[in-house]
């Protein structure tokens, strides 16, 4: 089952930029049958991811920042339970340390940051730049896959076993909780960047 997601996040992400592509957002990987650079083809899908969760991010007023959904938004009848759900700073402040997690696991580079104290960042200074932080660390993993490595079986990948399919992976749990921070912009009547 956890491969079928895995692909399926997969497909996903290169469809997205498949379709970045021919929109004219992104630049070419080169001539139709040609092989592509496996690094380059990854960072093209975390750039797109990198400008709009950051862009998300920074929309977000900063009183906003602890902001979660809880029954006091949503008609009484829902009967939905909110606890435990992550406020606005703790999506962010997740996907930062996810980053960090795959992409040593990716590079076998060690972060230079503390990725535990980012679980105690409450402002949107701090959040802000530790989340463009961890994808700086995160394009730095990805120039280290090449064609020979990129489908390497490594260790420590939680079952995505390769190089590509972890930063793939990657991509796709990021926009699981972009996609969540995107609704908790709505709900405080903000519009997201395009």
């Amino acid at each position: 089952m956890r491969i079928k997601i895995t692909l399926a996040a997969a497909v996903l992400a290169l469809s997205t930029l498949t379709a970045t592509a021919q929109m004219g957002k992104a630049p070419s990987l080169g001539a139709v049958g040609t092989p592509a650079d496996p690094a380059k083809a990854i960072d093209l899908m975390l750039n797109l991811f990198e400008h709009e969760a950051m862009g998300v991010v920074k929309t977000m007023p900063a009183d906003k920042f602890s902001f979660a959904p809880n029954h006091a938004i949503f008609a009484p009848t829902q009967g939905e339970k909110f606890e435990g759900v992550r406020s606005f700073v703790q999506q962010v402040t997740h996907v930062a340390q996810a980053n960090y997690y795959f992409f040593s696991t990716i590079s076998g580079t060690k972060p230079d940051v503390d990725v535990k104290a980012i679980d105690k960042i409450t402002t949107k200074e701090e959040a802000v730049a530790a989340l463009a932080a961890s994808f700086a660390f995160g394009h730095k993993a990805v120039a280290t896959i090449t064609p020979e490595n990129a489908f390497t079986v490594i260790k420590g990948a939680d079952g995505m076993d390769t190089r590509a399919t972890l930063a793939t992976f990657a991509v796709a749990h990021g926009y699981d909780h972009y996609g969540q921070m995107v609704e908790y912009l709505r709900m405080n009547g903000l519009t997201p960047p395009q």
